[in-house]
């Protein structure tokens, strides 16, 4: 025996299937919520880390590189730079430092943006807090 498909048939799948996913996307939000104050590193936030972001947008980083997979790729993703250069921001300051003034010919390399103290001590606190928020280790950033 076939049944014929109604309008108010339609009408109660509709409605139904809005409500529930509606109520999975409240669960899912709740669920995400949760989880983000045990991943983000907020806890290290400090004034230096804030004018390392600073830093960071007012030369354009992103424009050549990638932070946790947002930006260019041009130039390595920079999420766990701290972590490949052994955990020492003097090891950063020093490779940001050490950029030649014109960049090698045919070759994609950093310029130099000459940096205080302050602003390359800011943007390695910036490194190292990014490098301590728990991304599920995405996105893959191995340099090579």
């Amino acid at each position: 025996m076939s049944q014929t498909f109604t309008k108010s048939m339609a009408r109660n799948i509709f409605y139904g299937g809005s409500v529930f996913f509606f109520l999975l996307f409240l669960a899912l939000t709740f669920d995400s919520m949760s989880a983000l104050p045990k991943r983000d590193n907020s806890e290290n936030i400090t004034e230096q880390v804030a004018l390392g972001k600073k830093v960071w947008e007012t030369n354009n980083c992103i424009g050549c590189h990638t932070l946790l997979g947002e930006g260019a790729y041009f130039a390595p993703e920079l999420g766990n730079v701290y972590i490949r250069f052994g955990n020492s921001t003097e090891a950063i300051k020093a490779f940001i430092k050490s950029r030649p003034v014109e960049g090698i010919p045919g070759r994609r390399s950093m310029p130099q943006f000459n940096l205080s103290e302050e602003e390359l001590d800011a943007i390695a606190e910036f490194l190292k807090y990014a490098s301590g928020i728990n991304t599920s280790n995405w996105p893959p950033n191995i340099q090579g």
